[in-house]
């Protein structure tokens, strides 16, 4: 790989839908976000599952030998494995220990295309940056403007008064995989002297039972 495509993130927590979307664009900007953690030697942490979005990102960065985490919930392990499972599976509880799991791994977050989960844990590690709990590029791949009503909404609460100018300013958007990789690559997280800075056990109140095998 050439010295320009060197990352400077491990690896990237990607959320995404389970389901496949109606749009094969959300499919190809799957594969092409698959492709550029892979170009760039980042590997995978996301949901765990092998259908959907989460089975084709995953399975590009698999094939393209970079290491994938799947951290998924025992419950739905029935419903989101099929066939054999994507590279390292790690189980867990429930949902809460899903997410604190996978943005202790992640040096970066990014969000394709999803449903109500998706946007749960993208909100989610968007509030915890907010609050100082960290200080890790989020980013939304906005594939044919799918995510342009909810940058809409957050303007609108800048606009009004419910989200600071500064905190607007921890999302990254792009409309593709590689636009958005270089603005998270170039993306200097702002501190807010007012955050509270929790630390991730005091706001996830979970301790993971064992490391990533690199």
């Amino acid at each position: 790989m050439e010295e320009s495509n060197k990352s400077r993130f491990k690896r990237i927590c990607v959320f995404c839908g389970s389901s496949s979307g109606k749009k094969a664009t959300y499919q190809e900007a799957a594969l092409q976000l698959g492709n550029q953690l892979v170009e760039r030697r980042i590997d995978l942490v996301y949901g765990g599952g092998s259908v959907g979005l989460m089975g084709l990102v995953s399975q590009a960065v698999h094939d393209g030998g970079r290491h994938v985490l799947g951290v998924i919930p025992t419950s739905l392990m029935p419903r989101e494995i099929t066939g054999d499972p994507i590279g390292e599976v790690r189980a867990v509880s429930n949902m809460h220990q899903r997410k604190a799991e996978m943005a202790r791994q992640a040096d970066a977050f990014i969000a394709l295309p999803g449903g109500y989960g998706t946007l749960e844990e993208l909100l989610e590690v968007i509030t915890w940056a907010q609050l100082g709990i960290h200080s890790k590029p989020v980013g939304l791949l906005n594939v044919d403007g799918f995510y342009n009503s909810l940058l809409s909404f957050i303007d609108k609460a800048v606009d009004e008064g419910f989200i600071s100018p500064k905190a607007r300013r921890i999302i990254v958007s792009a409309p593709t995989a590689e636009q958005l990789m270089l603005e998270l690559e170039e993306h200097v997280p702002e501190q807010d002297e007012f955050a509270s800075k929790l630390v991730w056990e005091d706001r996830l109140n979970y301790v993971p039972e064992s490391e990533v095998a690199m």
